[in-house]
C-alpha cells in the first residue's frame, strides 16, 4: 500500500438518520448531543456521523466495529442500498448520492458487486448458474458469461464443481461461490458485509488466506465488513474503526495496535498477538555500511570493523541487494591476493519484505546469526533487522 494509489472511492460527511424527522436529529448532533441523547429526545437514532474516509485503488480496506456501530449501514449507503441523509460519495467522478434511479442502477452495475454472509445462492441452480447469475440479469450472451463464470470459479478454487449444487457444498466452498459470482461480474469494487462470519473458525481462517492471495493477484479493491478484530489485522491493508456511528480510528493494521487513537481503541486490542501483526518496518534499522561487489576484500574488512560488524551485505550502484560476505571470507580473501569480492558473494541469506511479521522474523534467527536484510519489490536493501531488535519490540507488545 503506496501513497501513489490513486483514490478510487471518498466519503466526505456522510450522515445517516433513521426516522421521519432528520433534520431535528441533525441539528442536534450538531449542538453536541450523542447518539443516546438524540434518540431519547427525538426517537430518532443516528446510524452514521459525519464519516470521512478515502478507499485507495486497489487496496483491502475493512470497517470494522461492534454489533450497533453502523458498519453494516456504512457499507450499504455506499451503494444507496440504504439513502444516505447527507454528504457525499464519489466514486471515479460521479456523485452516487446525486445519481438518478437509471444512473444509479447502471453505477452500481458497473462498480459494485456485494459478497453476503449467508451466501445468497439459488438452491435450484448450480454452482456455474449461481455464479452466472449477475451476468444473466444484465442481458449478457450465454456463451460470454459461461466463459466470465468459469473464470471466476477457478479463480477462487471451484474447477471442476461447477455442475454441483449448492447443498453438495461445504459452507466454505457456499461462500467461494458467492465470491465468484461477485467476481464474474467484473465491477471496479468489491463489497464484503461479514462474509466469513458463517463459518466455522478453520474454515473462516483458510477464506481469510484465500481471500489474502486472490487480493495478491487481482489487486482489486475491497470493502470488508467486520466484528471481528483478528480478522481485520488479518486481511486489512487499513482499517476503520467505528463506533456509535461515528469514525474512531483510520490506520493500517500496526497503527491501530501500536498508536491507538484512546482508550477506547485500546481496550478494544487488548490480548491481540502483536507479533502477527507489528512488522519489520517497525524493526528495521538503517544499515550501518554496506560493500559493492567491486569492493576490494580489504576495503569490505576496513568496513567492518569500522562499524563493528561481522558481516556486511553487498548491493550494486541501485542499491539491489546482492548478497553477503562475511568477515572470514573476506581475510582469506585479502590473503590470496583476490582483487574483489565479486566471485565471494554469498546469496544465501535472510530477506524479507518491510511488512513480514515479528514472529515469522523471530523464527528465522534459529539457524543465521547475521541480521535480516529488508528490501521493497525492487529487492533495493531498506535495511536491517537484528535480533535484539526484534526481542524488544516483541517485549513491548507484551507489555502493550
Amino acid at each position: 500500500m503506496t501513497n501513489a494509489q490513486q483514490t478510487k472511492i471518498q466519503v466526505r460527511n456522510l450522515s445517516k438518520v433513521f426516522g421521519s424527522d432528520t433534520k431535528k436529529a441533525l441539528q442536534l448532533r450538531d449542538q453536541g448531543l450523542n447518539r443516546s441523547q438524540i434518540l431519547e429526545q427525538t426517537g430518532q437514532t443516528l446510524g452514521l456521523s459525519n464519516i470521512d474516509f478515502d478507499v485507495r485503488e486497489g487496496e483491502l480496506l475493512v470497517i470494522m466495529g461492534l454489533s450497533g456501530s453502523g458498519k453494516s449501514t456504512l457499507i450499504r449507503c455506499l451503494n444507496r442500498l440504504i439513502e444516505p441523509t447527507e454528504g457525499d460519495i464519489i466514486i471515479d467522478g460521479e456523485n452516487i448520492p446525486q445519481l438518478s434511479e437509471k444512473a444509479l442502477l447502471q453505477c452500481r452495475r458497473r462498480h459494485f458487486s456485494m459478497v453476503f454472509q449467508n451466501f445468497a445462492l439459488f438452491p435450484h441452480r448450480t454452482v456455474r448458474m449461481n455464479a452466472e447469475y449477475g451476468l444473466e440479469i444484465r442481458g449478457i450472451p450465454k456463451e460470454e458469461r459461461a466463459k466470465k463464470a468459469a473464470d471466476a470459479l477457478k479463480q477462487v478454487g471451484l474447477e471442476g464443481w461447477e455442475d454441483s449444487y449448492p447443498n453438495q457444498l461445504s459452507g466454505g466452498m457456499q461462500q467461494r461461490v458467492g465470491l465468484a459470482r461477485a467476481l464474474a461480474n467484473d465491477s471496479s469494487v468489491l463489497l464484503m458485509d461479514e462474509a466469513f462470519s458463517a463459518l466455522d473458525p478453520l474454515i473462516r481462517r483458510d477464506m481469510q488466506q484465500e481471500l489474502i492471495e486472490l487480493q495478491h493477484r487481482m489487486q482489486k479493491t475491497t470493502i470488508f465488513i467486520t466484528h471481528d478484530l483478528d480478522e481485520a489485522l488479518n486481511i486489512g491493508d487499513r482499517i476503520i474503526l467505528l463506533r456509535d456511528g461515528e469514525v474512531v480510528q483510520i490506520g493500517t493494521p500496526e497503527e491501530i495496535l501500536t498508536s491507538p487513537a484512546d482508550d477506547y481503541v485500546a481496550r478494544f486490542t487488548q490480548g491481540v498477538d502483536r507479533s502477527r501483526v507489528v512488522t519489520a518496518r517497525r524493526a528495521m534499522r538503517p544499515v550501518r555500511a554496506t560493500a559493492r561487489a567491486e569492493d576490494g576484500p580489504r576495503t569490505v574488512l576496513r568496513k567492518m570493523v569500522e562499524s563493528s560488524l561481522d558481516s556486511i551485505y553487498v548491493i550494486d550502484r541501485e542499491r539491489k541487494l546482492l548478497g553477503i560476505i562475511d568477515a572470514e571470507q573476506a581475510d582469506e580473501a585479502a590473503k590470496a591476493g583476490a582483487e574483489s569480492i565479486r566471485d565471494l558473494i554469498d546469496d544465501d541469506y535472510p530477506c524479507v519484505g518491510p511488512d513480514e511479521s515479528l514472529s515469522r522474523l523471530y523464527s528465522m534467527f534459529t539457524n543465521r546469526h547475521c541480521p535480516i536484510a529488508v528490501v521493497d519489490e525492487e529487492k533495493r536493501l531498506l535495511g536491517v533487522v537484528v535480533k535484539g531488535a526484534v526481542l524488544e519490540q516483541l517485549a513491548t507488545a507484551g507489555e502493550a
